[in-house]
């Protein structure tokens, strides 16, 4: 099942004030935290202390975690298996496990579940397989009851029977898996786990403990077979620096009985020799002169000893077993060592580890640096995303099941429990051993230090000479995802607290310390297995449980995230358990406080029953304290007297026992000099301090006097009390704590007869202050009685002060009279006399007297049902000015003279003369809030309501207008001429319909301009109707003749697009204007060859709305174009060396080309062209303005000359014809060229000008290029004309006949 999380316990954000007084702020969440078992504290965001460590110097090694391996139920299962796979494995066989339904059998659980239903035999007889894999989760039908029969009665029941020490019914099938059967490879975790801690360390939590026995040598594990065999199978190293291989002994055989020279046992195994040695080699080699034990081999099954090649000896206890007889039987004898089954069992059950101390420790030592490197690359590399990104919840449900998982055996590693005195803590400590900066300084004497918070004045444990590593000493953990802190409670269930330097989150879980004693029975019950061999196995923080199953049992559990910067409280004896979401530094550390010490007790108690070691004397602890009273907070006095009547009380009992039995012998004792290990109790190993019972002639022995009974068997007169105080000194101890603690009594009776005096009998000053002092110079606590003292003395100075200023007139902001009457209730109400009280009085006097004639006032004007008059008003107000404190009228009095005014300002705007200019929108509005801001009454409610009414008609009248304006829809000139006139009826002025005033006048003014135009004597000109329609466009009314103007308009460009596309040359540099007009100018520009001409025929934009000057000005144009032409022409044709050429450019039929130029640069020619001549290098021809260079072309008009290379190529084909319709004569080759510079534009066909004009006739509208069009054909068509007449001359016909008679 998908893991469900716990609910979240609680989290607490002390503010600064909270957070100075640490232990008094545990001590306030309390009561709500500890019902929970943990909780989480989040500090001030400005708190965050340095990372103290030294990073580089930073060196530890981890331990190695297997999650399986942690969790209860899963390691109840690992354990079973191993013991299969034992009893297996010694038969000569390995264990496989199979699957059913694509997951492994749980062999634990079917074994569990069979056992439930009666047994094998009674699960077979009366057919409930089907029941049993119902129970296993399996689903039904599938013949899966048959499976599981046939997988527990080949593997399981063998070893059942094994174990119960009866023989099977039947002969068993051998055991022999099927192929895709998963083989199983031991855990063997109790061993593992027996892994002790470095001897090295000094830093144990009890000093000086009783140490158990030493882990076996390697000379202990050659001389233990069993052992050996334990280390070579199974995953990993079972015990630290042993790394044995097995040896093969080869196979044990009556018959291979040699006669050899005698050796020792440890030699047995043959090592060097010719031939094996068997085990009944080595009986015969022991005993060689008694041949009984020859005739005595005999199966101790069977009882025969025939067929002596099937014949084995146990290694274990030399009883002899046919192959055929065991249980199940061998195929082959096995090699090595062998044990039969009852061998098996004493050894599976004597060698099991009698206390397991943790985790084994990895043999690679990591920097902070190399673990974190190791630790992300495992986390990226498993959940395959970078390691910021793996959602905590998916980590949780993730570990959870790997942890419930039998197959996956993932292993991760854990640096935990790394002492702060030998590598350094987070925090910053004034050690001396490096200077600290003030802000170092300042955390280094923080409470919330975990080096500073176990030695607080207020904690138990400052009082504890030396350092306890983890308790008074933090500890360091250096966490990886999966890493794990398994179920515990704290040593001497002490208070933890636990703090994330940096990295990521480490989720808890907690049970409270009510559902301690739950959780345990859950535990065992669910578990057996585990508690029956390790009782205090969760006091060993190597077992987890899933949450899930807690709470399915009752158990109560909580959770949460820590994040970095954030501490986590553990309470007493609240279990706790967790693991980290990655990699992280935490620190964590004990303390105690006076509420911990009866519960400290209760654990000695508990420990004693459990014969489990203390880490300190708790007796000792509280003597120490009982001491030195003085010293002790009152609290922690109080809590220490509490607790030392209970122990003198039960050492009374004890020694009043003593003295019964006889025992009147005592010595005295300075327990606290001795070492723990020699004042422990032999029977339950509590550290002893007050008293011990020794014996004279058992010097080692000691016991503590609840178990005097189990010292030795000597006679009562040998024994003796060993004490460290008499009773006496015990009890004056007591007496002195209870003074202590009863000062305080004294005190505080005194403190509430101060506080509880009546009128009449008030005592001074000086005498609370004198109280409060005591409270100081003894350190009493600050307790509710206190912080009374302590508020009644701040209420006395602030009544001083307070009536000082009042009396002075000297305040900030005068006070109000609930404030003056609560002041004088205060000063009344003090248990002292203060002496402004009268003068005091007297103000409050003066005060009422006003407040009421106020009140009068106000009365009087609500009964008239109008305002008071002004002057009455303005005269109160002036009265209550000069008051040393504010009555409450005057709040009234002022919002009367408020409304007042504001209903004069109405009556003023709204009156006859109030409709002028300056109303607008904004005075309206800016009266209706200062309206809502008097008081109200009748005339405040009519005033307003005709306020809203012109502001909500002049509001729509403007929104009206708005629209009109907005150019979504337009109106016609006579509608908005009505909207304007009935909004100019409303007396407020309203901008958008002045606006919209000003659009009307534009629109008429827009009218008669286009009747001028219209009316005029020659149709208007384009850009006349453009400017006219940009006008109408922007007008925000509706014009019918706008629509024909925008037609008339388009229809022009429409025909000055067409005229466009007929003359103009794709992306030509020249207007349409310019390539109709003649040519005025023809010269070559400065060093551009650029042509230039006129823009507009010379003519101002005035003249170009007469049709008679734009004809003028063409004709004009006409003969200056002419006359340029012709001085161009002789410019050019006057050009140096140009007419020494003349007679081959006549030969080559004036076209400047060859062919065989093609190959020689067009920039660098130095040689002549055979047909076109060296030009002089002093002329410049062509656009680009440089010398002549061939090949050169020469303009038919201009008769200039051009680099082939600068101008297009002229076609030699008439316009029209490709090559492909034939090759034509040289004569009949179009060889005339025009430079760019002359042919500006296409040659458009006659017949297309004429249709040009017919379109231009139609439109109402003159264009400049349509009047220029017009002239240039009115030229073309008399050129034609003169053409004609030359062709019908006679000279000329005669010419043309006597060419066609050629």
């Amino acid at each position: 099942d998908e893991f469900v999380p716990p609910p979240e316990c609680p989290v607490f954000e002390p503010s600064w004030e909270e957070f100075a007084d640490p232990l008094g702020y545990i001590a306030k969440i309390r009561p709500i935290a500890e019902k929970s078992g943990i909780c989480k504290i989040r500090p001030p965001a400005d708190w965050q202390p340095p990372f103290a460590v030294e990073v580089d110097n930073f060196r530890f090694t981890p331990r190695i975690q297997r999650l399986n391996e942690l969790e209860a139920e899963t390691r109840v299962k690992l354990n079973y298996l191993d013991r299969i796979a034992k009893f297996w494995e010694i038969q000569g066989s390995s264990l496989k496990i199979p699957n059913i339904e694509r997951r492994i059998v749980d062999l634990f659980s079917l074994a569990k579940v069979v056992s439930e239903e009666g047994g094998f035999e009674t699960v077979c007889k009366e057919r409930r397989w089907a029941r049993v894999a119902q129970k296993l989760g399996y689903p039904p039908g599938k013949n899966i009851g048959s499976l599981l029969r046939s997988h527990y009665e080949r593997i399981v029941y063998p070893f059942e029977m094994f174990q119960s020490g009866t023989s099977l019914p039947y002969k068993p099938r051998p055991y022999d898996s099927e192929e895709v059967d998963k083989e199983y490879k031991p855990h063997s975790i109790p061993l593992r786990q027996s892994v002790q801690p470095s001897k090295m360390s000094s830093y144990g939590r009890r000093a000086n403990r009783l140490q158990p026995d030493p882990e076996p040598t390697e000379e202990d594990i050659e001389k233990n077979p069993e052992l050996k065999k334990l280390q070579i199978y199974g995953a990993g190293p079972k015990m630290m620096g042993l790394g044995l291989v097995a040896r093969d002994k080869g196979v044990k055989k009556k018959d291979s009985i040699t006669k050899e020279e005698d050796f020792d046992e440890e030699d047995s195994d043959g090592i060097g020799k010719n031939e094996p040695c068997t085990k009944m080699t080595m009986r015969l080699r022991r005993y060689p002169s008694n041949m009984q034990f020859v005739d005595s081999f005999v199966c101790r099954m069977c009882g025969r000893g025939d067929e002596d090649e099937k014949l084995l000896l146990c290694d274990g206890c030399d009883d002899n077993y046919h192959t055929f007889c065991l249980l199940p039987p061998l195929t082959d004898p096995p090699k090595g060592d062998w044990r039969c089954p009852k061998s098996v069992f004493i050894q599976m059950e004597c060698k099991r580890p009698a206390e397991a101390f943790g985790f084994e420790q990895a043999t690679r030592e990591y920097t902070l640096q190399s673990f974190g490197e190791m630790a992300d690359t495992f986390k990226a590399d498993y959940f395959n995303m970078p390691v910021h990104m793996v959602p905590t919840e998916l980590v949780e449900r993730e570990f959870w099941r790997l942890v419930s998982s039998i197959e996956e055996d993932v292993t991760v590693e854990y640096g935990a429990d790394i002492h702060s005195k030998e590598f350094g803590s987070g925090f910053p400590m004034n050690d001396g051993k490096k200077q600290l900066t003030p802000e170092e300084e300042e955390y280094a004497r923080s409470g919330w230090n975990l080096n500073v918070m176990p030695v607080l004045e207020q904690s138990v444990l400052c009082h504890i000479n030396g350092d306890i590593s983890g308790m008074k000493v933090p500890w360091l953990y250096v966490g990886m995802v999966f890493s794990t802190f398994c179920w515990h409670i704290e040593d001497h269930w002490s208070y933890s607290i636990n703090y994330l330097h940096w990295g990521e989150p480490k989720t808890w879980y907690g049970v409270p310390s009510s559902a301690a004693e739950h959780l345990e029975e859950v535990m065992k019950k669910l578990t057996p297995e585990l508690f029956e061999s390790q009782p205090d196995l969760l006091h060993q923080l190597v077992t987890i449980m899933n949450p899930n199953i807690l709470m399915a049992h009752g158990v109560p559990v909580v959770r949460t995230n820590q994040c970095a910067g954030e501490f986590v409280i553990t309470f007493p004896r609240a279990y706790h358990s967790g693991f980290n979401q990655g990699y992280n530094f935490a620190e964590a550390v004990n303390f105690c406080t006076a509420d911990w010490l009866p519960v400290g007790r209760s654990c000695i108690e508990h420990y004693r029953r459990l014969r489990r070691y203390c880490v300190f004397s708790h007796e000792e602890l509280t003597c120490k304290m009982a001491a030195c009273p003085e010293k002790l907070d009152l609290n922690l006095a109080a809590a220490t007297h509490r607790e030392m009547f209970s122990i003198v009380q039960e050492e009374r009992k004890l020694r009043k026992g003593l003295l019964e039995r006889g025992i009147t012998e005592a010595e005295r004792e300075a327990f606290e000099l001795l070492p723990d290990d020699e004042r422990q109790c032999d029977k339950c190993k509590t550290t002893c301090f007050l008293s011990a019972l020794a014996c004279t002639n058992c010097t080692e022995r000691l016991v503590c006097l609840y178990h005097t009974q189990d010292l030795c068997a000597c006679p009562t007169e040998k024994h003796y009390l060993r004490y460290r105080y008499t009773l006496d000194e015990l009890l004056a101890m007591l007496h002195r704590l209870k003074v202590r603690a009863e000062s305080f009594d004294s005190w505080a009776n005194r403190v509430k007869e101060a506080l509880e005096q009546e009128e009449g009998t008030k005592i001074g000053i000086q005498e609370l202050e004198a109280l409060k002092e005591e409270a100081t110079e003894r350190k009493f606590p600050n307790n509710e009685l206190l912080q009374r003292l302590n508020g009644v003395l701040s209420d006395i100075e602030h009544c001083q002060t307070t009536s000082k200023e009042l009396l002075a007139n000297s305040q900030s902001r005068r006070m109000t009279l609930v404030e003056l009457k609560d002041l004088v209730e205060r000063m009344q109400n003090l248990p002292c006399v203060l002496s402004q009280l009268a003068d005091v009085q007297a103000v409050l006097d003066t005060v009422e007297k006003f407040q009421a004639k106020a009140e009068a006032l106000l009365g009087s004007g609500q009964d008239s049902q109008g305002s008071p008059p002004p002057e009455q008003l303005q005269a109160l107000l002036e009265e209550g000015a000069a008051l040393a404190a504010e009555a409450s009228a005057l709040d009234l009095l002022r919002g009367l003279q408020e409304q007042g005014r504001w209903l004069s300002e109405v009556r003023r705007t709204l009156g006859p003369r109030g409709g002028d200019s300056s109303v607008t929108l904004g005075v309206l509005r800016g009266l209706m809030e200062a309206g809502c801001s008097v008081p109200q009454s009748a005339a405040v409610e009519t005033a307003m309501a005709e306020l809203q009414e012109l502001l909500t008609i002049a509001e729509r009248w403007e929104e009206k207008a708005q629209i009109c304006l907005e150019h979504r829809q337009k109106h016609p000139l006579s509608t908005l001429e009505a909207i304007v006139t009935e909004a100019q009826l409303i007396p407020v002025q309203l901008p958008n319909i002045l606006s919209l005033q000003s659009c009307l006048g534009r629109a008429r003014a827009w009218v008669t301009d286009l009747e001028e135009i219209q009316n005029g004597e020659h149709y208007p000109c384009l850009d006349d109707l453009e400017g006219l329609v940009a006008v109408g466009r922007d007008l925000p009314v509706l014009m019918e003749e706008l629509r024909q103007l925008e037609l008339q308009v388009a229809s022009a460009h429409s025909w000055r697009e067409k005229a466009s596309k007929t003359f103009l040359k794709k992306n030509s540099p020249y207007s349409l204007l310019e390539v109709l007009c003649p040519c005025v100018e023809m010269c070559r520009g400065a060093g551009k060859g650029v042509k230039t001409d006129t823009d507009s025929l010379g003519l101002s934009a005035q003249d170009l709305r007469d049709p008679g000057a734009i004809v003028s000005a063409f004709k004009e144009g006409e003969r200056r174009e002419k006359e340029a032409a012709r001085r161009l022409q002789k410019l050019n044709l006057a050009k140096p060396g140009l007419d020494t050429c003349k007679e081959e450019r006549r030969r080559a039929g004036d076209v400047e080309q060859d062919v065989s130029m093609s190959s020689k640069n067009r920039e660098g020619a130095s040689e002549p062209s055979s047909v076109t001549p060296y030009l002089d290098n002093g002329a410049s021809v062509c656009v680009c303005g440089r010398p002549p260079l061939t090949p050169l072309l020469r303009c038919h008009l201009c008769k200039d000359w051009f680099h082939g290379g600068c101008v297009p190529f002229p076609s030699l084909l008439p316009p029209g014809q490709t090559v492909s319709e034939g090759t034509l004569c040289w004569w009949d080759w179009d060889t005339h060229f025009l430079c760019p510079l002359c042919q500006r534009s296409r040659r458009p066909r006659l017949e297309t000008i004429l249709a040009l004009l017919v379109a231009l006739q139609r439109l109402p509208v003159r264009l400049p290029e349509g009047e220029a069009l017009q002239c240039l054909t009115e030229r073309a068509i008399g050129w034609q004309g003169r053409a004609k007449e030359a062709l019908e001359s006679p000279e000329l016909k005669g010419a043309l006949e006597t060419l066609q008679i050629l």
